[in-house]
Parts: structure tokens; sequence; C-alpha cells
């Protein structure tokens, strides 16, 4: 492999004008079909194989014209202080408020709160619910322009009015800290290098790579079905990634200058062998995205392949694009160690003057004992918190309070109870029953019997008369706990009603469906994990040629990746530093959190692992004693690994300011994740435990290694080829 990367880099450096036309054509060409791309909304959520989704599906069957998938909203009126919504004046405002609702072309209907009973018992609070035909990702803007006005009529009137419901839906933002983001990972690599063109180039060759990748998918969005938190969770991995995967490139091209090659020869040089890291990295990537489809969670699914497809782009943009530049920048890209005069000029550094990561990994192999168990012992603590993990999927009550969403939510649940923002719908197929209204009836007698409820409605049945939905109103707020169990209890009484009476009881609606994702995702996490860290696994045999190195990066994971959600626990369930993340309110972390966090996560712990722990094992195969090897890794890559850290955790961290709830928790997780990892499972445990292990590190069945192929991620038939194998150096059969 690093003879054709070899080959790929000096090609790429040499046809530098055609490899950029290249790319600025597919930049323009995914650019052009954004802009012509319909607009695409929230990706629809559908969960197969759930029960959830089973009486989704059955009332579009038995309720046909109904729109059940439709969108809803509540618009939730307040009488002024000392009023009520009884009083003739109000009450002629939320009537005029229903009568301008139901003008509306896609309007199904919209309830009257006086003849629905939709008032509270100290008459404070009243709402109607309006039903459209669309769901809310198709509702055009007029209809919601129309909402609001409607709402704001009745504000006029002196009325507070809210309004809540999957009909409106606020636009996600990321606010200025993603761009405070990119500005850190642009000083940091400044610092890095010593001069503004090194420095730019991989921001440019990030950008251009995210571009393609998130253009793309804007272009794809409508066709596929692809929300908006599938960009921006693909922007950033992939700008992440991007900046990585070329700082690595240009920092080997640097360092093949200071050893006195030629521009060309450099670039080819630094593909072929810090390329090859790159490729494996961006496989473990890859592997870890993609795996993700194994959940069966549509959503999940196309946001694992985005985001795979935008970490492919930026593979493919170092291996080419980067030497392209360094072909453009010629002279102004100074070796390594000379600074350009951004810094000041001065002469290379000493040989014998030992850099900050010599100095480090020296001290890690005189005290590897005490460093691992000191590593080891922070990490557990920091993963206590993760003992107490509660998941569900974020509703209106997530929402930031100055939301019209989240009022309203706020102002249902002063006047109705908590339960009343998560009802439940019992959908009871009684086709194969002998007397369904008989069933409708034990069904909802049944469901009385349950702790936690509060109101059950009469069974509404179809035309046909065989299936009847019933509405139930829980006691407590949809994501907690007594909800859940209530869902439970509601599903189990229907399997003894299915057991006397050959009648199905299914419960759905969105609490419903949030439960059914939560239990799904906490069955598939065991076998995604078995899967990733399974190929992976594999992958870094072949990289490393070991057996306990990759099972080292492995064990590492686990630790890095059970302290980063312990921190997430602590903010976004404790409470934690949430005024300083901007969490406004606590409750259980989301639950596709865990999972998405052990695929992204893995996949940029095993690029800090090949990266730093190549460059070792190159020193090795090519002479050095184990502990040397350590040191002589740590010398050569210390300091790009942790410039590649703090610009990935700087971009993830940019995320924070996000107004949409998901997009915040991940991005606060993969920023603590990558700081766990890099400065102490790598930076740490990684060298303390390659000192423990010496020789046996590297230790690989001689039958294994016949059967392995030959990557040559060190370059070693690059050496061979152009003879710069030192005579007193002999390779070391590993």
């Amino acid at each position: 492999m690093a003879t054709f990367l070899y080959k790929l880099g000096r090609l790429s450096f040499r046809r530098r004008h055609f490899v950029a036309l290249i790319w600025v054509a597919l930049l323009t060409l995914a650019g052009v079909g954004a802009a012509s791309a319909p607009a695409a909304g929230n990706s629809s959520f559908s969960i197969p194989g759930t029960e959830a989704q089973k009486a989704f599906d059955l009332l579009e069957q038995r309720f046909p014209g109904t729109s059940a998938d439709g969108a809803t909203a509540r618009v939730v009126f307040k009488a002024p202080s000392g009023e009520k919504m009884t009083d003739p004046g109000n009450k002629a405002t939320v009537q005029d408020t229903v009568k301008e609702l139901s003008d509306g072309s896609e309007v199904v209907r919209v309830t009257d709160p006086y003849r629905a009973k939709a008032v509270s018992k100290d008459g404070t609070i009243a709402y109607a619910q309006v039903s459209y035909k669309v769901s809310g990702m198709e509702l055009d803007d007029a209809a919601k322009d129309a909402l609001e006005d409607s709402a704001q009529d009745a504000r006029k009137a002196g009325l507070t009015v809210e309004i809540g419901g999957d009909a409106l839906q606020a636009v996600p933002h990321t606010g200025s800290s993603e761009v405070i983001g990119i500005a850190v990972a642009a000083v940091v690599l400044v610092i890095t290098f010593g001069s503004l063109v090194a420095a730019g180039l991989p921001l440019l060759t990030a950008l251009i790579g995210v571009g393609i990748g998130v253009s793309a998918i804007t272009g794809l969005a409508s066709a596929l079905d692809l929300g908006t938190t599938t960009s921006t969770l693909a922007m950033m991995i992939g700008l992440a990634v991007g900046i990585d995967y070329a700082l690595f490139i240009v920092s080997r091209y640097r360092a093949e200058l200071a050893e006195g090659r030629e521009r060309e020869e450099a670039a080819g040089r630094a593909v072929g062998t810090a390329g090859s890291a790159v490729v494996f990295a961006g496989l473990t990537v890859v592997i870890a995205l993609v795996g993700l489809s194994v959940v069966n969670i549509p959503m999940l699914t196309k946001m694992g392949i985005a985001a795979a497809g935008t970490v492919a782009i930026a593979v493919l943009i170092a291996l080419t694009m980067v030497p392209a530049l360094l072909g453009y920048a010629g002279r102004r890209v100074k070796p390594m160690g000379e600074k350009g005069k951004l810094l000041g000029r001065t002469a290379k550094q000493k040989p014998e003057r030992p850099n900050l990561g010599t100095r480090w990994a020296s001290f890690v192999v005189r005290r590897p004992l005490a460093v691992l168990l000191l590593g080891v012992i922070g990490l557990g603590a920091a993963a206590v918190p993760a003992t107490s993990l509660e998941l569900g999927l974020p509703d209106d009550g997530s929402q930031p309070t100055s939301t019209t969403q989240r009022r309203a939510y706020d102002l249902l649940s002063e006047g109705f109870g908590p339960g009343f923002n998560g009802p439940l719908m019992v959908v009871v197929d009684a086709k194969n029953s002998d007397d369904p209204k008989a069933v409708f009836s034990e069904t909802g007698d049944a469901i009385k019997g349950l702790k936690d409820v509060v109101t059950v409605t009469p069974a509404q049945p179809n035309k046909a008369g065989d299936t009847a939905t019933i509405t139930v109103i829980p006691g407590s707020k949809p994501s907690s706990v007594t909800t859940e169990n209530l869902v439970h209890g509601i599903r189990d009484a229907g399997a003894d009603i299915k057991a006397d009476t050959e009648a199905g009881v299914l419960v759905t609606g969105s609490t419903a469906m949030n439960i059914d994702v939560s239990e799904k995702l906490n069955d598939a996490l065991v076998p995604y994990l078995v899967l990733v860290v399974g190929l992976a696994f594999l992958l870094l045999i072949v990289v490393f040629r070991s057996i306990l190195v990759p099972l080292k990066a492995a064990l590492g994971f686990l630790l890095s990746v059970m302290a980063a959600l312990g921190a997430v626990v602590a903010v976004f369930q404790w409470g934690w530093l949430s005024g300083l993340m901007g969490v406004e309110q606590t409750g259980p972390v989301m639950s596709m959190m865990p999972i998405f966090m052990v695929g992204v996560v893995f996949g940029l712990a095993m690029d800090y692992e090949v990266f730093l722990v190549t460059r070792m094992r190159e020193a090795y195969v090519h002479g050095e004693k184990p502990a040397q090897a350590v040191v002589t890794g740590f010398r050569h890559g210390a300091r790009v690994v942790t410039a590649a850290a703090v610009i990935m955790m700087a971009v993830f961290a940019g995320f924070i300011g996000s107004s949409e709830s998901m997009v915040k928790m991940i991005g606060f997780g993969l920023a603590i994740a990558v700081f766990f990892d890099a400065f102490i499972v790598r930076m740490a445990i990684v060298p303390a435990v390659l000192a423990l292990l010496g020789r046996t590190a590297w230790w690989l069945p001689k039958w294994l290694d016949r059967a392995l192929p030959n990557v040559d991620v060190e370059g070693e038939g690059l050496r061979a080829a152009s003879g710069d194998d030192d005579g007193d150096r002999e390779l070391v059969r590993v």
C-alpha cells in the first residue's frame, strides 16, 4: 500500500492543476445540486419492528383518510390574572381563533376547547388541537404562518397564547461557537507549523471536503428523507477528521523535507507513510459509522452513512489534494524545525535537545505502572455517573424556555398535569373477536385499574367497528420511569385480553415510540460493539501485526467512552455545570447517545492509535528497543497528535452552542471523549502498557504472520527501494 500511495502522492504533486480542478469541479457540482434541490425538513421517524410502529401502521390501514401521520398543533390559551377562560370575552376570542384556524387548506379538524372539555379545572387554561393532512416536514409555510398569526390575534385580545406540537419546528442553529471552534483550530495549526500557509492547508482541504459532503447530503435530503441533524453531524465529524488527516500529511511532509529530500519526493513519502495511517484510521471511522445500520433505525442508519461518506471524502482529499496544494505552496511550507516569517525564522532545533513529547514518554517509560494506575483510576472515577444513566428522547420539555413549544408544554402541565404532554394512544384490534364492543369496554376498564392513570377516554371505533383507539393520560411526565412502567403495564394487560378474546392491544404515540426506541437501542448496543470492535480489531492486527496492541487499543477505548458517558450524565442528567453548557432542562440522556458515541469515538480513538503507534512500530522494526521505540514514536508524533486532538475538541465543542439538544449533547460528549482518549488513554496509558509489555507487545503467531497481507504501513518498501536503510540497523522480524 505504501508504494501505491507514494506514487499517488507524487502524481498529485506533479499534476496539481488537474487534481485541484477535479476537486473544485466536484465542489461546484455538489453546490449546484444543493442549491437546486427542494428544501428538506425534519426526517420522518419510523422504528421497524416495534409495537408502537406496528400500531401506527395499523391505524393507517383501519382509519384511512384520517392522516394518522399528519402534523398536530396545540394552541394553549391562558386567561389574564383574575379571569377565567369561560368568561364571555375570553370564550369569544378562543372561538374566533378556532374558526380562523379551521379555514386552512391543509387543516383536517380543529377541536373547540369548550365542546371537547379541554378547559382546566380552575378554568384558567384551555387548548385547541389542530390536526393537519400532511406531516410537519411537509407542512407549507403559509399554514405555519396562519397558525402563528391566529395566536398573535388572540394575544392582542389579552390572552397568553403558546403553540406546542410538531406543526411548528424550531430551526436548529449552532451559533457563533461553531465559528470559534474553527478559529481555535486555526490558531493551533499556526502554532504547530509556525506558518500561515502550512496552517491554512488543513483548514482549506477540510472545508472543501465538508463542503462537498454536506452539499451532497443537502441535495439528496428530500429524495432520501434526510433531516437537518444528518448534515450537522456530517459537518461536525467531517470537519474534525478532515483537519486531522491533512495535518498528519503536512507534518510528515515537513519531516521529510527536514531530512533533505526534494519536495516532490517528500510529498510522495508523506502520502506513502502518513497516508497509509490515514487510510486505516479512516477505515475504522467508516466501519464504526456504517455499523450503526445494525441497529435497524432508519434515521440512525442515514446519519451514520452520511457521516461515513464525508469521512471517506476527507481521506481522499488528504491523499490527493493535500500534496497538490503542497506543490502550489512550494518553499512557503518550511521543513520541520524551521519557522516561517510569522513566528520568526530560526535555525533548526538541536537534535540533542529533547522536545516535550520525548521528555513525557521518557518519564512514562521510567514509571509505567504508576502512570497506568493513575490513568485507569482517573477514568474509572469519571465513569461512575454512567452507572445511573437514564435514556429517553427529547420532547418539547427539553426545548429552551425561550421557545413557544416549551412554554406551551409548561402551560399544559400547569393546567392539566405533567402527563398531559405525553398521551398514550391504545389501538384495539378486535377484528378476530366475536364482540368488538365488549372488547373495547373491557380494555378501557383494564387500563383504568392501572397505577398512574389520570384519564381514559371512551373508545373511538372506526367505520367497520372492528378497531378502536383509546387515549390514556398518564399522571407523570412523558420522560419519567413511571410513565415507562405504565406503558409496559398496558401491554401486559393487553396480552391477557388477547389470550381471552383474541383481540390485539397495541400502545403507540410519541411517548411509547420513545420508550421503544430506547429499548431497541439498548438491545442493539452489545451486538453493535461486537461487530464494530471485532472488525476494527482484525483491521488493526493487519496494521500493527500484533495481537496485544489492538487488544490494548480496544480496552483503552472502552475506558474513554465510559468516562465520556459519565461526564454526559453528570452535565445533562445531574445538572453539573449545566449553566456553563447552556443546558436549561436536565433529564434523561438521549437514547441514541451511547450507541452513537460508541461508534464515533471508537473510530476517532483508533485515529490516534494508528497515528501514534505506527511511528513506534516503524522505529521498532528498524532496530530500536521497545522502550526506545515508544520514546521515538512520541518524539515524532506527540506534538502533531496533541494538535490534532485540540483541533478536534475545538470543532466538537463548537456545536455545544446548538439550539437542538441532540446536537448540543453529541458535541459535548464527543469533545470530552476526545480529551479522555487522546490525553489520558493514548498519551499515558498506551505508552505505559507498551513499556510494561516490552517485546511481547509486538508478538504475533508465525502462522498468522504468514496468513496476513503485508500492508506496509511503515513504508519499509519505500526505504528498501531507495536504499535508505541504515547499514548498521537490521530490520526486526515481528
